[in-house]
């Protein structure tokens, strides 16, 4: 045994768990832990400018490759406070992410000491468990814990609180027989597998409706397995975007009332069997649970157990982390093909594709102003199959996922349920350090750029390169659409005659002025024919200079897109493809 500080052991335990990258700000309270960061020189950090953005960092760090877990550091009080968006928006899409927070020492604990907050009460709701640790020897099991918890189950965030005093204590710890604690995966049985499978393949037009439960259990090659064994179509979630390339001939499209395909909703409706697999039934998914759920039967797949029947009673529920479940799935589907046991679904799937052939939208607008779908055509242009998509909210991001394309898992990666804005710019940043040798391409609206805008200066500073496509109407596009409905235009304009910019002609904060600010690069794109070659620049930008390079496009102020509450009633406000001449980048037709 050795005798070392807490926070000694507390590095050896991340290095010893594969926890090495982290994010995050020192101050005066979780100083003792930086210096056992320095002192161990095999922890990587970077410096945020705001707290909230390292817990969006350590959250895309986490997202882009199976096993990681990023680490957000930050002091006492308004640093774990910063922190909290962050950990409710891990916690809603089921990310694994570490907080580590200073604290006051413990006997100031009652006192209101400066920057003294219960942040284990603060953060208790969007964790899975947050602990102010009082006692230095149970700051290893502690962390421990924290890892265990982390991965067990329904992954997601944990919160360690660190008073200082017990930072600075010393105690006995052997690194050497340290070991991970066992992770609790619930696992299907056969039978619970061949009962669903009977169910699916009594059906005539049965889908499998992949979640992001898939991508968190690293299944994705099996899920596509599974599914061309039965040659059923496959929906992905929002969430689950990616588990099956595009433009296999068994991607179905996906489904909702928003981030959602024509031709997606229309193979819905037709259905009569959904096998749903590590998926929630998000409301923007389902959209009307009666017009959902309407003649069909629903098996639902989840490792929470209590995720079974949260949103409706499904006629068979299997608790089972989606990879397990799939080992099994395919096992079984493997003997039943060979037995000649599964139903030809040859017909059902032409006719996905064909609806997919012929339900597209429009995207090949030549006008001024810009429209923001020329945008995303020409991003196809651009970006290849390897490309990571980050994104979080708003008409950019309901746009990108209607008419952009992912081919692989961990290649869309989106603030699902909680939808921060502020997030894409800092999710890209942990993205890209997880893979700096990745095309890297974010997507967001004015608003959502602006809200975060001054960790460019990390991608700056700590050469962190990625492409960032900024989609600028000068509006809150999102909530003016909704504001519709209330007849009005209220507060979400935010343009204005910027003195130092008049060529901007009314649309308010000069980017490009912003971001060379922050030692980036940044181009602006005024008419549709400069797109593509502004994209293929910053290409080339960012890999010359290893900076976040912002591709500004000006785009038309009003464009309302196509969203609904039913899946059945989307409103779709622009003109439609009439043929495959106005959607030329979409995946479409039979393979």
């Amino acid at each position: 045994m050795t005798r070392m500080r807490t926070v000694d052991a507390a590095a050896l335990i991340l290095e010893k768990e594969g926890a090495t990258q982290t994010f995050g700000l020192p101050g005066a309270a979780i100083n003792p832990f930086y210096s056992a960061m320095k002192k161990h020189g095999g922890i990587r950090h970077v410096l945020a400018r705001h707290v909230e953005a390292a817990s969006h960092m350590a959250e895309g760090y986490t997202r882009t490759e199976a096993g990681n877990i990023g680490v957000c550091v930050g002091t006492s009080g308004p640093a774990g406070t910063d922190m909290i968006t962050g950990l409710y928006s891990a916690s809603a899409d089921s990310i694994p992410i570490l907080a580590i927070t200073g604290q006051a020492p413990v006997a100031k604990l009652h006192k209101e000491d400066f920057q003294a907050v219960d942040i284990q009460a603060v953060a208790q709701p969007v964790t899975k468990w947050a602990v102010t640790v009082l006692e230095p020897a149970q700051v290893p099991g502690a962390f421990q814990k924290a890892f265990q918890v982390m991965r067990s189950g329904r992954p997601g965030p944990v919160l360690l609180d660190l008073p200082l005093d017990v930072q600075l204590a010393e105690i006995e710890f052997d690194i050497d027989t340290y070991e991970p604690l066992p992770v609790a995966t619930p696992a299907a049985t056969r039978a619970q597998v061949e009962h669903a499978l009977e169910m699916l393949n009594s059906a005539e037009r049965p889908l499998i409706v992949a979640g992001g439960g898939v991508i968190n259990a690293d299944a994705s090659d099996l899920l596509v397995e599974f599914a061309e064994t039965l040659g059923v179509p496959v929906v992905p979630t929002l969430m689950g975007w990616g588990t099956i390339p595009d433009d296999h001939p068994l991607a179905a499209g996906m489904v909702g009332l928003q981030t959602a395909h024509r031709y997606g909703n229309a193979t819905m409706l037709a259905s009569d069997f959904v096998l749903g697999i590590g998926n929630r039934w998000a409301n923007r998914h389902t959209g009307g649970l009666d017009t959902y759920r309407e003649g069909r039967t629903f098996v639902h797949v989840d490792v929470e157990p209590t995720q079974i029947g949260r949103v409706f009673a499904p006629d068979y529920g299997i608790v089972s982390d989606a990879r397990a479940a799939l080992e099994v799935f395919v096992e079984v589907a493997r003997e039943w093909r060979q037995q000649g046991r599964l139903a030809d679904r040859g017909e059902w799937s032409r006719e996905c594709q064909d609806r997919k052939a012929e339900l597209l939208r429009k995207t090949d607008f030549d006008v001024a102003p810009i429209k923001p779908q020329r945008v995303y055509q020409e991003m196809n242009r651009a970006f290849g199959p390897d490309t990571r998509y980050v994104s979080t909210i708003g008409l950019s991001q309901i746009q990108a996922a209607q008419m952009l394309h992912v081919y692989r898992p961990r290649h869309w990666i989106n603030a699902g349920q909680a939808g921060p804005l502020g997030w894409t710019v800092p999710a890209a940043i942990g993205v890209a350090t997880a893979d700096p040798e990745s095309t890297v391409v974010a997507v967001s609206g004015d608003y959502d750029f602006q809200f975060l805008v001054e960790e460019l200066a990390v991608g700056a500073q700590f050469s962190i390169p990625f492409v960032h496509v900024l989609i600028n109407n000068a509006y809150l596009g999102l909530i003016r659409q909704a504001q519709r409905g209330f007849d009005m235009d209220y507060c979400v304009q935010l343009s204005f005659d910027n003195i130092n910019a008049p060529e901007l002609a009314g649309y308010g904060v000069d980017h490009v002025k912003v971001v060379e600010g922050l030692g980036c690069k940044a181009l602006r794109v005024f008419e549709s024919e400069g797109i593509f070659d502004a994209l293929e620049q910053a290409k080339k930008l960012v890999a010359e200079h290893r900076v976040p390079v912002v591709v500004e496009v000006v785009v038309e102020r009003v464009t309302n897109v196509s969203m609904g509450t039913e899946i059945d009633a989307v409103n779709e406000f622009e003109a439609l493809a009439e043929s495959g001449a106005d959607a030329p980048t979409a995946v479409a037709g039979r393979s």
